[in-house]
């Protein structure tokens, strides 16, 4: 039983909480996030979790786009961020189902938060897209602000993959390394659009988990398939940055009452 009333002050303490430890990773994990930017982390949605978070995800979907059908387009309306034509999107889920709750606090998905960020972090922001049929193909960018030579880095994404990434339904491409690269991603591609010589697509199983560091140049591809391809992204900052979504400001207090202490430290409520 979960112990609510526990104090807990920093992430450290949190991630002790939840389990985590040096190995909650393996060493092959680690050193994929080192040299390549990324990894994939197979097997952390178990069936009944991953069928929740898609009812959920669906429902959501549902009352602002209505039924996914295979013609849709695009959309006139926005979400609270952003709007991509072709696309489906939603922000900040934090506190719009039970269903969500486990993304942020998954120890193994913290552990690779931590080695590449330390242990001073917070949540950026729980988000969902996927790309319609004909659509979704991105230029290659980055997610966070271009680094110097030298800075550490400052922001961590991941893609919780409800729909199994194939070669046809959109999967995400990803140029392996790009990310200890510093300055704009302009000085080095020509045509962002382009393929990439030395790009990688990410294949991988529904229930599984992409991280990558978002300094990594990546973008989403076509979907060619007649069906969505559903993504959960959950994104990650350093404790002085600013959130995407502050939820001091926005969490519900049903879901503050629900979550556990350590959740709230990760949350930065």
């Amino acid at each position: 039983m979960i112990e609510k009333s526990m104090i807990l002050n920093t992430v450290s303490e949190a991630l002790k909480y939840l389990g985590v430890s040096p190995s909650t990773l393996t060493r092959e994990e680690r050193a994929l996030l080192d040299e390549k930017g990324y990894v994939v982390l197979h097997g952390m949605m178990g069936d009944k979790w991953l069928e929740a978070l898609r009812t959920t995800y669906e429902k959501l979907m549902y009352e602002k786009y209505g039924k996914w059908r295979e013609d849709m387009k695009g959309f006139s309306d926005t979400d609270f961020w952003n709007h991509e034509a072709g696309t489906r999107r939603l922000a900040d889920l934090v506190s719009e189902g039970e269903a969500f709750d486990d993304i942020y606090a998954h120890p193994r998905l913290l552990a690779a938060i931590a080695h590449v960020l330390g242990t001073e972090f917070k949540l950026h922001s729980l988000n969902a897209r996927d790309a319609l049929p004909g659509q979704g193909q991105q230029a290659l960018h980055i997610d966070a602000a271009p680094r110097k030579e030298h800075e550490p880095y400052s922001l961590v994404n991941t893609a919780w993959i409800l729909d199994g990434f194939t070669a046809e339904n959109g999967a995400t491409r990803v140029v392996p390394g790009s990310h200890k690269m510093a300055g704009e991603l302009a000085q080095y591609v020509i045509d962002p659009a382009a393929p990439h010589p030395q790009e990688e697509l990410v294949i991988a199983p529904a229930g599984s988990v992409l991280v990558f560091n978002a300094h990594l140049w990546h973008s989403g591809t076509m979907n060619r398939s007649r069906r969505p391809r559903r993504v959960i992204h959950c994104a990650f900052c350093t404790a002085h940055a600013q959130q995407r979504d502050r939820q001091i400001d926005r969490i519900r207090k049903s879901t503050y009452d629900r979550i556990s202490p350590a959740a709230r430290i990760i949350l930065d409520v």
